[in-house]
């Protein structure tokens, strides 16, 4: 899977992680809170920040105690929550290591290693096409919101 986009509702606080399968059709939405979607944002922007932020600390810890990221997983949905794992290799051997889905992608865009969701998880929560959800801006020129806008004005009475 890979980040597909970080979405955030104008209408509530609500943000989405959005993981695309890399060959298939298939779409999981990850509901997340601001923080964790701002890091992932952040990360897929290459936006550097003068200090590192928790997942880039973690990240430091697990390779300054001798630890190796090999993967992060989605591997359940319980009562509408889904759980995940951050697969670290440690003396030749890989734990798998509790974690929120936000957390463990946030962590994986760090350290490019794969995002893989189980497939009962996909069954469970996938979708299988997802509209444009970025909407009118997603055009080509990146302007297309404003130029929708302008096109409804009516000018005519500006004059008077």
């Amino acid at each position: 899977m890979s980040v597909y986009a970080v979405l955030y509702s104008w209408l509530s606080r609500d943000r989405i992680v959005l993981l695309k399968e890399n060959q298939g059709e298939r779409y999981l939405p990850i509901w997340i809170g601001q923080a964790e979607a701002e890091a992932i944002a952040l990360r897929l922007q290459g936006t550097a920040v003068p200090r590192p932020m928790t997942h880039d600390l973690l990240l430091s810890m697990i390779e300054e105690l001798s630890g190796t990221m090999r993967y992060v997983v989605v591997n359940d949905l319980n009562n509408n929550t889904f759980y995940a794992g951050i697969a670290v290799d440690h003396n030749s051997e890989v734990q798998l290591v509790d974690s929120r889905p936000s957390d463990a992608i946030a962590l994986a865009v760090r350290a490019d290693v794969p995002i893989y969701v189980e497939e009962s998880v996909l069954d469970k929560a996938g979708i299988v096409s997802a509209p444009d959800l970025r909407g009118p801006a997603a055009r080509s020129d990146d302007l297309g919101v404003f130029r929708d806008f302008v096109d409804t004005l009516d000018l005519g009475d500006l004059g008077n």
